[in-house]
């Protein structure tokens, strides 16, 4: 019941919407100009035809009703139709999302901007991937935490792990013990911004499981072989974040990527890299569990 308080605590929504730069104003609309190219590389015209953005990019996805994502050499970053410049080339990474926010990053400094360059979520996450229910799932130092779509966080990087196994099902792993969170009168779950009283609101059930949550093999005898099992299982997961990290944040070309076979060469590092961090996560590694259950009897 204590862990349950503590738990209902740490969901508390935390002050702080948005980290915001001061947004990037455009005459000019994603309606209002058309991609061209010279040379292997990508400009922007108006529709009489006078140059906008001058071919300097490798590549120009849109974003919104305003701007665009540019990449130069090896790096992306943001424009608007004008060519004005709302966020530098300095990320290795950058996926599109929802058509309306990008997602920057390198290794440990991953952001969310809308259009005009607003940081919803600063640059300071390991990963940042969607949810049900218009949320995103944050991770930082190892622990897992969830905001809105404007930022707000309503859920602090404390747990150990968070997953949603339907839509209006979350689970939280918090101090070693896993709480499932239902709203049992909708279909999506959308965490409201008073969840202090989560407990006692009619359209929410909160659960401590004392169960197998579904997302770790829940040894309880530990030998040889359940080591073995729990480190050879990270293996998908390294190699998941590898082809994320070698291909698929690219800039939406992974078919033209995958043809010219450049990223083979850089596999092996990169896979090692992703399969030590992924082994190492003291909350929901490979050997979590075994370490947990290694502390419970010494205990």
């Amino acid at each position: 019941m204590k862990k349950l308080l503590v738990l209902a605590s740490l969901i508390l929504v935390i002050q702080g919407a948005g980290f915001a730069v001061e947004p990037v104003s455009t005459d000019l609309k994603v309606s209002d100009v058309k991609v061209f190219s010279e040379n292997n590389l990508f400009g922007l015209k108006d529709k009489d035809g006078n140059v906008v953005v001058e071919p300097q990019y490798l590549k120009l996805i849109r974003v919104g009703n305003s701007s665009w994502i540019i990449q130069k050499k090896n790096t992306f970053g943001l424009i608007d139709s004008s060519g004005n410049i709302i966020i530098k080339p300095k990320y290795r990474h950058v996926e599109r999302v929802l058509g309306k926010f990008v997602k920057f990053g390198n290794d440990n400094d991953y952001a969310i901007y809308d259009e005009t360059g607003k940081a919803l979520l600063k640059p300071e996450y390991t990963s940042i991937d969607l949810l049900f229910g218009g949320m995103f799932l944050t991770n930082k130092d190892y622990k897992y935490g969830v905001t809105d779509f404007e930022g707000n966080v309503l859920i602090p990087n404390v747990c150990d792990d968070i997953y949603m196994p339907k839509p209006n099902v979350m689970r939280v792993k918090y101090l070693g013990d896993w709480y499932e969170i239902e709203q049992v009168s909708a279909e999506t779950l959308t965490l409201p911004a008073d969840i202090k009283h989560i407990k006692e609101n009619k359209d929410f059930k909160v659960t401590n499981l004392v169960v197998n949550t579904g997302v770790g093999a829940g040894y309880s005898v530990l030998t040889f072989s359940d080591y073995f099992i729990k480190v050879f299982s990270s293996i998908s997961p390294a190699h998941e974040a590898t082809i994320d990290d070698l291909m698929l944040s690219r800039g939406a070309d992974t078919v033209t990527i995958f043809m010219k076979f450049s990223w083979l060469p850089k596999y092996p590092y990169t896979f090692v890299k992703k399969y030590y961090a992924h082994l190492r996560n003291p909350q929901n590694g490979p050997l979590s569990e075994v370490r947990e259950d290694l502390k419970k009897q010494i205990k």
